[in-house]
């Protein structure tokens, strides 16, 4: 099925153009997935593609990551690679190692890293999209190296003070909800890779 167009009047902080897309917003993850492909349609198709999602299950929002990497498993194919699950997390301690081993594995591969952050209140449950490295840990005031052809974050909590403390006193609720409209539309993203689908409009009126 092909994507449909997304709103371009979204914008991060610091005014780049790109998206952030209310959990609660009618076809979240086909616009996620629009979202996606609009980022790394200038990279080329044709690539296999590489999920990196990182965290922890030792903290309840920092479990964004490895729940969409374990629910997403069943995408992978000689074109598709997840990495960081709840059994095989990627988080700070092992993140280098795995980044090389994904150059190693799938040298020619679109690069897709996927996190949980911090932010404001108002944007707490929205979902942002942007080309471009992630840099995984800003939030928490790590070091980590930067990852990703495009990147996706969920909003998981309010950031600002005390953000270990916030992370793993944040709702399970809102992260299960996340993880699975992340889920779904990086679904969506393959699928219409798959079919040639990706970029084409929406047709009037059609269902999802």
């Amino acid at each position: 099925m092909p994507l449909p167009h997304r709103s371009r009047h979204a914008k991060e902080h610091g005014g780049a153009s790109a998206p952030r897309i209310h959990l609660d917003t009618p076809r979240a993850p086909q616009l996620v997935a629009a979202a996606l492909e609009e980022c790394l349609s200038p990279v080329g198709h044709g690539r296999p593609a590489v999920f990196m999602c990182i965290g922890t299950d030792r903290s309840t929002g920092d479990a964004l990551g490895p729940l969409i990497g374990t629910k997403i498993q069943g995408l992978q194919s000689e074109n598709v690679a997840v990495y960081g699950t709840l059994a095989y997390p990627v988080h700070a301690g092992n993140l280098a190692s795995v980044i090389e081993e994904v150059e190693r594995a799938h040298p020619e591969a679109l690069l897709v890293a996927i996190d949980a952050c911090l932010g404001k209140s108002e944007h707490v449950g929205q979902i942002g999209v942007r080309p471009g490295p992630l840099l995984p840990g800003r939030g928490v005031n790590k070091r980590l190296p930067a990852v990703g052809h495009a990147h996706i974050v969920g909003i998981v909590n309010v950031g600002g003070f005390m953000e270990y403390f916030v992370l793993q006193n944040t709702r399970l609720h809102l992260v299960m909800r996340m993880a699975d409209a992340i889920a779904e539309a990086l679904a969506i993203w393959v699928r219409a890779r798959q079919t040639g689908a990706a970029g084409r409009p929406l047709p009037a009126g059609h269902p999802w």
